[in-house]
């Protein structure tokens, strides 16, 4: 089937301009065809905004083990109402995705639920009792973007602070690396000290800006004297932005949309619903992750999405679960930023598309040209809605943002050249594609 997209103002790599785009078989067959070209489908998108399919390279989907928060078929769902043509979702479920049959089998439940693109990494393991890793899966790993690293901040298995285990899994490892980088130590000491916290503000007490940058400057000197590629997961403070001035160019970094727009004063309003790790920081902090976005010390924007229900959230800190839903709205909530002057149309496009795509070497994706796959999505910049947690289609039924109101939403999504959003509804009954990586 050909579908044509006719009249969009399309944002090319090289700068936005009108465009027509044509599609056929998953791929973007042509830019700017003849006008008397063939097509079985004509949309007309004057007046529109035609950009890459955003790529989020954080997320989690809660399957296997936690269904009941979110599962790969309703997060694939969010994916597509926001205009999310690819996830990378993360290692941490139930039981948890450490080797390389657990990483078939969530692919292969991935092919039959999801109606977006995805990829899963493969999570690194310490065994303090034994002081093994779990390197041998590592480095026979395939059909993964590459590795997550919890330095600090899990449970179980999949919490790796001992030197001696980060040292093999940096050294002898060829994947790319992400990590959580929250100092453990720092955490438990700030933790005692405030006996375990007893308001949701004390969580940015205790996970503070010194557990974060402790443990990024021991990530970053790892990567740089293994000269391993590493990419550096939602930074959340002005410390670890001015760190990330210098740094080799294998090493990457991204942020969140929450600790973009939510900061500590936000806890008096939200409470525990604006808890999560790294916790939302100062005012101070946010401004200088704008900062580095606009000057390329962070790369990425991506959500970090983590739901869990409203009642696991609502109960008293500490007991309340860290972790918010936003896949459905974080290009929604980039678009409004830019009607208010904060960003550029191609700026996001370099965060949320070009970039994630380039840093994982997701084949075909992240851009408009000929030949890349046709993951795209059609956004009306003038369109003014707010987010309602009646509205979410995240299993958890929230969002922090809600009452909200945000000008520019994606209207259309195609993903490999199927429409799976449009008139404000999602079509379950495509499936998504496994994405491929063209590493060297």
């Amino acid at each position: 089937m050909r579908t044509l997209i006719h009249g969009a103002i399309c944002v090319f790599p090289d700068g936005s301009r009108p465009g027509d785009v044509l599609l056929e078989g998953g791929r973007i067959l042509a830019i700017d065809p003849p006008r008397t070209v063939a097509a079985d489908e004509r949309i007309n998108a004057a007046g529109l905004h035609l950009l890459p399919g955003v790529v989020d390279d954080q997320v989690h989907f809660r399957e296997p083990g936690l269904e009941h928060k979110e599962d790969l078929h309703t997060g694939s769902l969010c994916c597509a109402k926001g205009g999310v043509t690819t996830f990378l979702e993360m290692p941490n479920t139930r039981p948890p995705t450490v080797t390389r049959e657990a990483l078939a089998a969530k692919l292969e439940v991935a092919s039959r639920k999801c109606i977006v693109n995805y990829g899963f990494y493969v999570g690194a393991t310490f065994d303090p009792a034994t002081g093994r890793t779990n390197a041998a899966e590592l480095k026979t790993a395939t059909r993964t973007p590459g590795i997550k690293v919890f330095i600090g901040s899990s449970t179980g298995d999949l919490l790796v602070d001992s030197q001696e285990a980060l040292e093999e899994i940096f050294g002898e490892t060829t994947l790319p690396i992400c990590a959580h980088c929250e100092d453990e130590q720092t955490v438990r000491d700030n933790s005692r000290r405030l006996e375990g916290g007893r308001r949701p503000s004390d969580h940015s007490l205790i996970r503070d800006e010194k557990a974060a940058i402790i443990a990024t400057r021991r990530a970053v000197e790892l990567a740089h004297r293994h000269r391993h590629q590493f990419h550096v997961l939602h930074v959340s403070t002005r410390a670890e932005a001015e760190f990330l001035r210098e740094r080799p160019a294998w090493v990457t970094a991204e942020a969140c949309p929450h600790h973009l727009f939510f900061t500590v004063d936000d806890y008096e309003r939200l409470g525990t619903l604006v808890q999560m790790n790294p916790s939302v920081k100062s005012a101070a902090d946010a401004a200088a992750l704008w900062d580095a976005l606009r000057d390329g010390r962070i790369e990425v924007i991506a959500t970090d999405h983590a739901p869990h229900t409203l009642e696991e959230k609502r109960q008293g800190y500490p007991k309340s679960p860290s972790g918010v839903p936003a896949v459905e709205n974080s290009l929604a909530l980039m678009l409004d930023a830019s009607s208010r002057g904060r960003c550029t149309l191609e700026q996001i496009v370099s965060w949320m598309c070009e970039a994630p795509a380039r840093i994982w070497h997701l084949q075909g994706k992240g851009r408009i040209a000929e030949g890349y796959d046709a993951d795209l999505v059609l956004v009306d910049l003038a369109r003014r809605a707010t987010i309602r947690n009646e509205d979410q289609l995240t299993k958890s039924g929230w969002s922090p943002w809600h009452g909200q109101e945000l000008t520019g939403w994606p209207v259309r999504t195609w993903v490999m050249g199927q429409t799976v959003f449009a008139d404000g509804r999602v079509r379950d009954d495509v499936r998504g594609s496994e994405v491929l990586f063209c590493r060297d």
